[in-house]
């Protein structure tokens, strides 16, 4: 089991890394930081007396911006976890993943910072704090140099605070060492440009000017913050079940949104801070022509397309109202037990029509009629990689005529913040009292199978006993389908 979810986080991680280092490379482009990267590289040649030690100190330069980044997350990781343990650790990310205050809050954080990028107005950090690290750096010592890299921390961060926060929310959903790693890639992609430009100084001849070309790269980063932004208020819709923010609803803005941000690369749109544009650019033509694509890609969404390049960002398509071509009566809920639904099933569905339980006793006692083995999925309302195997793998044709016909099926939110009634509430080892289907699910896959990280597919016989070494996220289609079929063949034993 152990190798198995470990072979799934690692995926997982190396996917957040390469997200990491492209936003780590956007940053750059943005008006906070692209003016300084002539000015601070200049510094160190200047107060350097050889060109060798001013490439040491453009590498220290990079090391302390790394730092700056990394070692404050770490830190708080490491307290977290000497304090409380990894329980605590993992407590405190599951808040921030999925309860509605701290989604709710980098809404509101995303909305703010989106509208600061369209010109409403500017964010900054106190300017004495600013200064204060910007008369230290004036000296030339190793201690000047820190306070360099903090004084460009600091500047930038109406830009890249936005883009930090995104890195280490998405990162939260997996192992809790993920947002140091993250961070760490992150910086070191933000920092490197400087390090390569102090060794390389002829090539700030080849750096474009800085101009009315960088308002419009934050304006397009608003536009994409707005539209990153409802990922959390869509979160905390689905583990709370307010019904606010639907797949249709979720597309219709997104469709508006980038339709906007089209409009506003073809000139059409202009903000407080535009430069004139006389003509469009090829480059940023063909940006225009990647955007209005991917709103027609969107748009058979509206009914019912799977969209499954975007599977793990958009809710799932059972909160779609109307899909042209659905059959009725397919949901979960015509499942029925001596006369009654499943339980959970009035606001939990499974995806492709799928009928199932979502309580393991329920489909445990199911199973036992029925004389099939039983497939769990430890799933989350905000788990991105399992809305792409439900989307990729799920769809396969032979995948779901396994599921279908040959498995009681029963998935486990390990996230959902449905209060139980208290005769089902369970109380741990330690004494703490878990009430939400969630927590009770979560500390389930926790102690019987050790791991605390979605998707993870156990297929399970009579008496509990394992049919196969579980699975995690892996989006092999064919692969998952051997997977199905070797847990039949040795129930069927």
């Amino acid at each position: 089991n152990a190798s198995i979810s470990t072979q799934t986080d690692n995926r997982t991680l190396w996917m957040l890394i390469i997200e990491a280092v492209l936003w780590g490379f956007a940053a750059l482009l943005t008006p906070c930081v692209f003016p300084m990267v002539p000015m601070t590289v200049s510094f160190f040649i200047k107060n350097s007396y050889t060109p060798a030690r001013g490439r040491v100190n453009a590498l220290l330069y990079g090391l302390f911006i790394i730092a700056l980044y990394t070692l404050p997350i770490a830190g708080i990781i490491a307290i977290t976890r000497l304090v409380g343990g990894d329980a605590v650790t993992a407590d405190i990310f599951n808040f921030l993943a999925t309860h509605w205050l701290p989604n709710i809050l980098f809404f509101a954080v995303f909305m703010i910072f989106a509208a600061s990028f369209f010109g409403a107005f500017e964010i900054v950090l106190p300017s004495s704090l600013v200064n204060k690290s910007n008369e230290k750096s004036e000296k030339s010592n190793i201690v000047g140099i820190f306070f360099m890299a903090l004084t460009l921390v600091l500047v930038s961060f109406s830009c890249t605070g936005p883009i930090v926060g995104s890195v280490l929310i998405k990162s939260t959903a997996g192992e809790f060492w993920n947002p140091i790693i993250t961070m760490f890639a992150f910086s070191a992609a933000f920092a490197l440009p400087f390090t390569l430009l102090a060794f390389f100084p002829s090539l700030l001849k080849k750096l474009p000017k800085s101009g009315g070309w960088l308002n419009s790269v934050k304006v397009v980063l608003g536009f994409i913050e707005v539209a990153l932004g409802f990922k959390f208020l869509s979160v905390a819709d689905q583990t709370y079940h307010w019904g606010l923010l639907d797949r249709e609803v979720y597309l219709a803005i997104w469709i508006a949104v980038f339709s906007l941000l089209g409009l506003y690369l073809l000139g059409k749109i202009k903000f407080a801070h535009d430069s004139d544009l006389p003509y469009i650019g090829v480059g940023r033509l063909a940006l225009a022509i990647g955007v209005f694509a991917f709103i027609v890609y969107l748009i058979p969404g509206m009914w019912g397309a799977p969209l499954k390049a975007l599977s793990g960002y958009l809710p799932p398509l059972e909160t779609q109202d109307f899909i042209m071509g659905a059959n009725a009566g397919t949901s979960s809920a015509t499942l029925q037990k001596e006369g009654e639904a499943p339980k959970y099933s009035d606001f939990l569905h499974l995806p492709h029509g799928l009928q199932g339980f979502f309580d393991l006793k329920e489909a445990e006692e199911y199973a036992e009629k029925a004389r099939k083995p039983i497939f769990i999925a430890f799933t989350g309302h905000g788990c991105v990689n399992c809305r792409e195997m439900e989307a990729r793998v799920w769809s396969a044709p032979e995948v779901l005529s396994i599921l279908r016909n040959d498995y009681v099926i029963v998935a486990l939110y390990t996230d959902d913040k449905k209060q139980l009634p208290r005769e089902e509430w369970i109380t741990t080892e330690t004494g703490k009292t878990l009430k939400s289907l969630g927590k009770i699910n979560s500390y389930y896959a926790l102690h019987r199978y050790g791991i605390n990280a979605q998707p993870y597919y156990v297929l399970q016989g009579r008496g509990g006993r394992l049919l196969a070494e579980p699975r995690g996220y892996d989006l092999d289609a064919e692969g998952f389908a051997e997977f199905l079929k070797r847990g039949v063949k040795e129930y069927n034993r």
